[in-house]
């Protein structure tokens, strides 16, 4: 059976909600599932991931969640060669902090591609604003995510 990892940076909570509502829709799909409240670096290196989704919150002015810094920091610092993993992001942010909004999620996506890792279809970006609840966003994007990527292994 595949491994999907998803990788949480949260303040408060919403993006973990986020994980843990569409990982049944991996599980349909033929996954195993894994979340990880406190990533590491190896998290990617050490142990097969077959594909990853980071659900990443943004903090002050497009700053990582506190739990998130050790693995954006681990990634800068060791440059771990990422050529063989598929990810996707969903970036949750609040679009009244102007340009910085989604910045963690932006910035993710940024230093995995600079790492040699492949994203699979477009970042999702949640609106605070504009959605009160994440994972009605997150819902119908990952099941269109999985069947635009041909996940099922099922």
């Amino acid at each position: 059976m595949p491994m999907l990892k998803i990788l949480v940076g949260t303040m408060y909570g919403g993006a973990l909600d986020v994980a843990e509502q569409v990982k049944p829709l991996f599980e349909s799909a033929g996954y195993e599932v894994d979340i990880l409240e406190q990533p590491t670096v190896s998290d990617l290196t050490d142990s097969p991931t077959d594909l990853a989704l980071f659900c990443v919150s943004t903090t002050g002015s497009g700053d990582f969640p506190g739990n998130f810094v050790p693995f954006a920091r681990g990634l800068d610092e060791q440059c771990p060669g990422l050529t063989d993993l598929r990810y996707g992001v969903i970036a949750l942010g609040d679009s009244s902090y102007g340009e910085t909004f989604c910045g963690a999620g932006r910035q993710l996506d940024e230093m995995l591609q600079g790492l040699g890792a492949t994203r699979l279809g477009d970042r999702l970006e949640v609106d605070a604003m504009e959605t009160f609840m994440a994972d009605d966003a997150a819902i119908p994007w990952v099941e269109e995510w999985i069947d635009a990527q041909q996940l099922k292994v099922a």
